[in-house]
């Protein structure tokens, strides 16, 4: 399966360290749950980014994606200076925006 653009320009925002990019790939009203942790909206997933993402020199590489009901099912694996390893990832999008990502 292709990977669908804004979860593309999500891999490639994060693996080019470029934060505007990356957070250009969320809508205004995005949620992200990072193992449950919750963070709702642009500002929050920023912090989110700084801490776990971009901000600890995260690399993803899509292992596969998979569709089902709307969600996008990405397998991921993580090197940098935080978690490393693969880890599996849901998107839902709206239109060229990232509605929703749920990390687990």
């Amino acid at each position: 399966m292709t990977t669908p653009g804004p979860i593309h320009r999500f891999v490639e925002a994060t693996n080019a360290g470029d934060t505007e990019a990356f957070l250009d790939t969320f809508g205004e009203d995005a949620f992200l749950s990072d193992w449950g942790r919750d963070f709702h909206g642009r500002d929050e997933i920023a912090r989110w980014n700084q801490s776990d993402n971009i901000g600890v020199q995260s690399k993803f590489r899509i292992v596969r994606v998979a569709e089902g009901a709307g969600v996008y099912h990405v397998r991921i694996a993580v090197t940098g200076n935080g978690f490393n390893g693969e880890g599996d990832m849901a998107f839902t999008l709206d239109g060229d925006r990232i509605a929703s990502l749920i990390i687990s």
